[in-house]
């Protein structure tokens, strides 16, 4: 009942359109990987989505703020069921360890929500992808990554800001990209940039 109070809510107060290019009804395991400009982001993609397919997506989330407060908590771990990884260790061997996570925790049912861009927008333009959705995919060549474009998040509830101003938005889902495995790193985080630049110029 909470999850569907949220969803619902989330919806009306960004006025929410949600337009599919794959299917809505799938049931295959995906990446729902999407720009990031506001902290409502992920709140967003997750109740967009078909609430059968809602009960299955987990966001990844920072565990340092996800963590903070017993709300956070409880809405992380009991709601959104969120994926939390440990951040402000820049190594290889943290960035390697969070991204084992996000594999593992997938299991053989669940899908992902993130954001590749690894921080948010301020101005709402797509910035570069981080290489963590490359070596995600390489782990998990077996689920499908699909882009969806965020429009007017940044406005509705910008970086640094704590009260949402209610305005219009979308939430364009893409068509599934799949990791085959032919593309170089580089490669691969061009055409998955490029896949949600594509539906950024949809209108």
């Amino acid at each position: 009942m909470i999850a569907a109070m949220l969803a619902g809510g989330s919806k009306l107060l960004c006025g929410a359109s949600v337009r599919w290019q794959c299917d809505p009804t799938a049931t295959k395991q995906r990446i729902y990987y999407g720009n990031h400009s506001s902290h409502l982001d992920f709140i967003m993609i997750w109740s967009a989505l078909p609430p059968r397919l809602r009960a299955s997506a987990r966001p990844v989330a920072g565990r340092d703020y996800w963590e903070r407060g017993a709300t956070r908590k409880y809405l992380a771990g009991r709601v959104f069921r969120a994926v939390l990884i440990e951040r402000g260790q820049a190594t290889a061997a943290s960035a390697r360890a969070a991204i084992e996570q996000m594999a593992r925790e997938m299991g053989d049912r669940d899908s992902l929500i993130v954001f590749p861009e690894g921080t948010r927008s301020v101005n709402g333009d797509i910035g570069p992808f981080k290489s963590g959705i490359y070596h995600l995919a390489q782990l998990r060549p077996d689920v499908e990554l699909v882009p969806v474009y965020l429009e007017n998040l940044n406005r509705i509830l910008p970086k640094g800001e704590s009260l949402p101003v209610p305005m219009m938005s979308r939430v364009i889902f893409g068509p599934p990209l799949t990791a085959d495995g032919r593309d170089d790193k580089a490669a691969f985080l061009a055409k998955a940039r490029g896949a949600l630049i594509q539906l950024k110029d949809t209108r």
